[in-house]
């Protein structure tokens, strides 16, 4: 028996059709700033330029962490998870048998996992009411062991 959970960020674009609908949008910006520098006013270049480097710079984070994600694969022998951050991947594998799911119960509260003296908290990329339904799921799913 396997089960599944994939929480990851909602993203309604990725990281290519952003730089893509952007890349059209600064066309616009310069073309309309290049024109009034043709008519000598190029303080209105000058801050095309200004705000699409500030912009740049936002959608540069917003790419690298659209792909943020937890996986988390339960089967008879172990409990899987594998967190990515920022393209940095993280495996942990715990006994399903000795782990201990803590159901987050306040506000902005993540759900904790322990077994053996490893706590893992997840679901920071979820709605608090999709974290709760995991966590629930989880416990369910787990075998009665030592921490039913």
């Amino acid at each position: 028996m396997q089960h599944e959970w994939l929480l990851k960020r909602n993203c309604s674009m990725t990281p290519r059709q952003v730089a893509k609908a952007y890349g059209m949008l600064c066309t616009g910006v310069l073309g309309v700033s290049l024109a009034f520098a043709m008519q000598g006013i190029w303080i209105v270049f000058a801050f095309a330029l200004l705000e699409i480097t500030v912009v740049v710079a936002a959608l540069l984070y917003y790419a690298r962490h659209a792909l943020d994600q937890e996986r988390v694969c339960l089967s008879d022998s172990c409990l899987r998870i594998e967190r990515t951050h920022a393209g940095q991947v993280e495996h942990f594998i715990l006994d399903p048998h000795r782990t201990r799911i803590v159901v987050p119960d306040r506000r902005r509260q993540l759900i904790a996992l322990e077994s053996r003296g490893v706590k893992i908290e997840l679901g920071s990329y979820v709605s608090e009411t999709a974290r709760r339904a995991v966590a629930r799921e989880l416990k369910a799913s787990l075998p009665r062991g030592l921490y039913s």
